[in-house]
């Protein structure tokens, strides 16, 4: 376990010797594909048009079969709606209203008020009409009760 422990503290100051000296090997090993042979390249390249080319015919059956599926049961496609993309990709939450929601946003509110500012005065006659209801209520019950005959 000493052992370990030792080992570890005198690798890093290794490391950062080595560092200061400037080590050969690791300016020579180029990362990423610009060290890679042009051949390799290519060939990486082909393979992947190959497998596009291959999910592409994939897909096409695919769709054929599911327009067959439709014709038999008189399915309708659905159609996929395009969605604006957002101004600033990196944004979370829904998109900016636009100069005319914003309007007609704002005359739906002031329709409202209109309407609350109506209601003051139908105050009066809605208290007029509350005051009615006990007697119209009371004639419709006797209207009834002189119609039906207990037995």
């Amino acid at each position: 376990m000493a052992s370990f422990i030792a080992k570890q503290m005198v690798g890093d100051q290794l490391k950062s010797v080595k560092g200061a000296m400037g080590d050969k090997e690791d300016e020579e090993k180029p990362e990423g594909e610009e060290g890679e042979d042009p051949e390799i390249t290519a060939a990486r390249l082909e393979a992947e048009e190959k497998r596009k080319e291959k999910h592409r015919k994939m897909e096409e059956e695919r769709e054929e079969m599911r327009q067959s599926i439709r014709d038999k049961y008189g399915l309708k496609k659905k159609v996929k709606e395009e969605e604006e993309p957002l101004a600033d990709p990196g944004r979370v939450g829904r998109k900016k209203k636009t100069p005319a929601e914003l309007a007609a946003e704002q005359n739906a509110e002031e329709e409202d008020e209109d309407e609350f500012a109506k209601f003051p005065s139908n105050l009066s006659e809605l208290t007029s009409k509350v005051s009615e209801m006990p007697s119209k209520l009371a004639q419709g019950v006797s209207d009834v009760t002189s119609k039906c005959v207990l037995q």
